[in-house]
C-alpha cells in the first residue's frame, strides 16, 4: 500500500514514517505540508492512502480531502489532528474520511489501521521498500 503523508510538522511526518516502517506492505511514497503540494503529490505518486492533518500552513486538510474525493473516490483517508472536535469529526467523515484520529491520544493506532487494511485485502506495496 502506497501511503502519502500530509502534515506541516516535520517532526510528525518523521514519526509517522517511523511508525509505518515496520508495517509490511506499506511504502511511504511522499509528503507535503500544504494543500497544493498535497493534491499534486498524491496524484503524482499514485498513492493508495493518505494520512492527513487538518491544520496546514496554507489551507486545510479538509480542502485536500474534498479535492481528493473528486478524483480518487476509493483512496483510503486517515485524518490525524490536534483538533478532534466533534464538528470537525462529523465534517471529515461526511466528506469521505475513513478514520478520524486525535493526535494526542490515538497517534499510535496508525500502524494497526494499515496492518488491518493489508490483512483485509488492500493492495500492499512492492517488497523493495
Amino acid at each position: 500500500m502506497r501511503v502519502f503523508i500530509v502534515d506541516d510538522s516535520k517532526v510528525i511526518v518523521e514519526r509517522v514514517v517511523e511508525l509505518l516502517r515496520d508495517v509490511t506492505g506499506v511504502l511511504v511514497v511522499g509528503r507535503a505540508g500544504d494543500v497544493t503540494e498535497a493534491i499534486e503529490g498524491i496524484g503524482r505518486t499514485k498513492a493508495d492512502a493518505i494520512i492527513l492533518d487538518l491544520q496546514l500552513e496554507r489551507g486545510s486538510g479538509l480542502d485536500v480531502l474534498r479535492a481528493i474525493r473528486k478524483t480518487h473516490p476509493r483512496m483510503y483517508v486517515v485524518i490525524c489532528t490536534n483538533y478532534p472536535y466533534p464538528q470537525y469529526r462529523e465534517e471529515c467523515l461526511s466528506a469521505g474520511a475513513n478514520h478520524f484520529l486525535d493526535k494526542s491520544i490515538e497517534f499510535e493506532k496508525i500502524p494497526g489501521i494499515f496492518r488491518d487494511l493489508i490483512e483485509n485485502g488492500a493492495k500492499p506495496a512492492p517488497a523493495n521498500r
